[in-house]
């Protein structure tokens, strides 16, 4: 398991809505070639590419944070229900792979992905939009699918939904500058 993170250019205030960032779109571009990924406005290289969920995460502002502290507020759902929604989907990947050498959807080949991972036909028109405007490479498509797969399971579904595959696909890595 890979987590990493970055800013998204040499200042760090790139996208900022509240403080203006110093760097020249060149200087952005550049910074974010870094990342062993293809050139600007194509789909991202290896690396990125096997990458599952990529997320853009907000500076939050430092009131609304002193906000939060001060009232004691769980910003979310509690660890304890996460945790038991992750084990109850561990389980369910464990009864899909029994007898097959596999231990999680992210194991899954091209073979599993085919017999586990189907989708109706709102699905795959969902899928085929994604791949062209996206500009997706077939191991992309895979990890979509295995990812839904994942989504699903944690919902407690037996089928991949249109919705599991579009919160899939969002989590793909964005276009370059």
């Amino acid at each position: 398991m890979l987590i990493a993170a970055m800013n998204p250019c040499p200042c760090g205030y790139y996208g900022d809505r509240t403080r203006e960032y110093t760097c020249s779109p060149t200087m952005v571009s550049r910074y974010q070639k870094r990342i062993p990924s293809s050139r600007s406005g194509q789909a991202p290289g290896p690396l990125m590419d096997r990458i599952d969920i990529h997320i853009e995460v907000p500076r939050v502002d430092a009131a609304l944070r002193a906000e939060r502290q001060s009232l004691r507020r769980s910003p979310g759902e509690p660890s304890t229900a996460i945790r038991q929604r992750v084990e109850a989907a561990r389980e369910i990947q464990h009864a899909r792979f029994e007898g097959k050498g596999l231990t999680c959807n992210a194991d899954m080949g091209v073979a599993e992905v085919r017999e586990f991972c189907g989708v109706d036909n709102a699905g795959r028109g969902l899928l085929r939009a994604a791949m062209t405007q996206l500009g997706m490479s077939a191991r992309s498509y895979h990890r979509i699918l295995k990812l839904s797969r994942t989504i699903a399971d944690l919902e407690g579904v037996k089928d991949i939904a249109t919705h599991h595959l579009a919160e899939a696909i969002q989590y793909r890595p964005r276009r370059q500058l």
